[in-house]
């Protein structure tokens, strides 16, 4: 048992490592990528040319595996709250690659979304044993489960077509409120791909079952959006943000999709759920902080507008009639005034 909690335990730091690193990567090679074409952050995808973005992509699959492979050897109350180690690493790497500083507050922030999530993680209750995905299926179709899909497709969907082209530039919850809500969904559909793969290797069959499918086309389906929105996110704010603040609201919406599936709430005292409560409340707390603390990105760039010169440039007709000619200066604008008023009184 003990060597077992270590290989997990190993295998999870390896995971954060991995995951926090892809970042940065993925975010260098977005820069690359906007450099010499369409930025992601307008619905640019030069970055699928980009060698650097697919390193960090080969980068964060590498990390997930890891991850995965680390709750087959060890309880979920030791992997989980090990992949705020993620941020830390995302944080440390983009103040020496990135040149992104990281403010006293945020620190606190991000100090307050690993404390909160793993608040939530450690009084979490205990996970069902699942044998088959056709169970898995019941549980999708329950009513309870089906308002929740309901009522995080409207608010995606919300969130892409009218958020995203208005607000999205802006505010980093947009892109990463998406991100969230269809990743909690991607979560559902990967777990009961796990286990299809688990049992057909185990003898069982799984992917007989018409259900199964539903699970993986939905499941690629959720990782594209993610992946899509991820990527403008990073394109467009600072990483040392981004990554907590992912973290924290997947953490949270995945395990409130979990809570409703799997009914894993059922039979918990009450002491139980207050400490998820407050492990909620303080993952919001940290949230806010970075947010209102983080340090302002420059200003998108475009081809229509150019930065304002300070050279100001007029045309004075000279008293015996001959043509207009352009001046310029780097003075103010007041050089013009003076000179206009100098030719109407000759």
């Amino acid at each position: 048992m003990y060597s077992s909690n270590l290989i997990g335990f190993i295998l999870a730091v390896v995971s954060g490592a991995f995951i926090g690193s892809s970042f940065i990567i993925k975010k260098k090679g977005l820069q690359r990528a906007g450099l010499n074409g369409t930025p992601a952050s307008v619905g640019g995808y030069g970055y699928l040319l980009q060698p650097l973005w697919w390193i960090g992509m080969v980068t964060m699959i590498v990390g997930e595996i890891a991850n995965f492979v680390a709750y087959i050897y060890a309880p979920a109350v030791l992997v989980t709250p090990l992949g705020a180690l993620s941020i830390i690493v995302s944080a440390v790497l983009a103040h020496f690659m990135l040149g992104e500083k990281l403010l006293k507050m945020g620190m606190l922030g991000c100090l307050l979304c690993i404390v909160g999530s793993t608040e939530i993680v450690l009084h979490a209750p205990q996970e069902r044993s699942l044998s088959s995905v056709l169970e898995i299926w019941l549980l999708a179709v329950q009513p309870a489960f089906l308002l929740y899909i309901a009522a995080a497709m409207v608010v995606s969907f919300f969130l892409i077509f009218y958020c995203a082209p208005r607000y999205g530039q802006t505010n980093i919850f947009v892109y990463i409120g998406i991100c969230s809500i269809i990743g909690s969904l991607t979560v559902m559909s990967v777990k009961a791909i796990g286990i299809a793969i688990k049992l057909t290797l185990d003898g069982s069959n799984q992917f007989v079952y018409f259900q199964t499918w539903i699970f993986i086309v939905v499941g690629i389906s959720c990782i594209v959006t993610n992946l899509n929105y991820l990527n403008m996110a990073l394109d467009t704010f600072n990483t040392t943000v981004v990554s907590p603040i992912y973290y924290a609201l997947f953490t949270s919406f995945t395990i409130l999709a979990s809570a409703i599936m799997f009914k894993d709430y059922s039979g918990q005292s009450i002491s139980s759920i207050a400490s998820e409560l407050c492990g909620f409340i303080t993952v919001l707390s940290g949230t806010t902080v970075l947010h209102c603390t983080r340090v302002p990105d420059p200003p998108i760039s475009s081809d229509v507008y150019s930065p304002l010169s300070p050279k100001v440039s007029w045309y004075i007709q000279q008293g015996n009639g001959e043509p207009w000619k352009q001046k310029e200066e780097d003075g103010p604008p007041l050089n013009l005034i003076t000179i206009i008023q100098q030719d109407h009184f000759k």
